[in-house]
């Protein structure tokens, strides 16, 4: 069975203490670290890598909004909180569930299962594009249309969003992570070149290499350069 990682982020001990004893019962979660403030927070998530994150509201002076604003990527949310009235904003920011003090542990098993159903599900029915396929997207100026996937130029991410840049330069957001991309594009034409960019081969004008782990990917109708991570930077060599 796979295993969620989460965080606690709590500035009360005694209640991330309380949070961990009654996620001992529930198998689908491996806590992987704890925080007490937004810049804790930072750090912990910046090492594990959490899936998801048990938030309270109040952390210090600060709020669990303000950490989720500081996050620059995809994680699901779970607020764990003594105060009802945040709720509707907490779900304008996408939260899976917010859970009031002290935490009932059916409920609190309810909502993990409903994360580990749909990314069940999500794996189940994963779709595979080929290169000649259509997507139906929202645009920017508010109207839908379909655009080729051929037309793509390249994909990154923007909160819990992906920015679709096609070659005509239209661009719109889609929510489905980068992951999610790499995982549904076919694997000749996409590559992945930063952890927060995949570029259409296609689209390549040239690639510049300054070093053996610095290079620089110049697209057909884009003037600046994007940069290709270290880490990446072997996805070139196919090229």
């Amino acid at each position: 069975m796979t295993r969620l990682k989460a965080i606690i982020v709590d500035d009360e001990r005694l209640a991330r203490v309380n949070l961990i004893k009654l996620l001992e019962s529930v198998q689908e979660i491996e806590i992987v670290g704890e925080a007490d403030s937004c810049k804790t927070a930072l750090e912990v998530i910046g090492e594990q890598k959490p899936q998801l994150i048990f938030l309270d509201i109040q952390l210090c002076g600060e709020t669990g909004f303000d950490l989720l604003e500081m996050i620059k990527h995809s994680i699901k949310v779970i607020f764990v909180t003594a105060f009802d009235e945040y709720a509707i904003r907490a779900f304008e920011v996408n939260a899976v569930d917010y859970l009031l003090k002290p935490v009932n542990i059916d409920r609190l098993k309810e909502s993990v299962g409903r994360i580990v159903k749909k990314e069940n599900d999500q794996k189940s029915i994963a779709k595979h594009y080929e290169y000649t396929d259509s997507i139906y997207v929202w645009l920017n100026n508010y109207t839908s249309k379909f655009i080729k996937i051929s037309s793509i130029s390249y994909i990154e991410p923007i909160g819990n969003y992906s920015k679709i840049v096609t070659m005509e330069g239209n661009h719109c957001l889609v929510l489905k992570t980068l992951k999610q991309w790499q995982q549904e594009l076919p694997l000749n034409n996409f590559i992945r070149i930063h952890r927060s960019r995949i570029i259409n081969v296609e689209h390549i004008d040239r690639i510049e290499r300054h070093s053996n782990t610095h290079h620089k990917a110049f697209l057909k109708n884009k003037t600046e350069p994007l940069e290709v991570s270290r880490r990446f930077s072997g996805n070139l060599k196919s090229l």
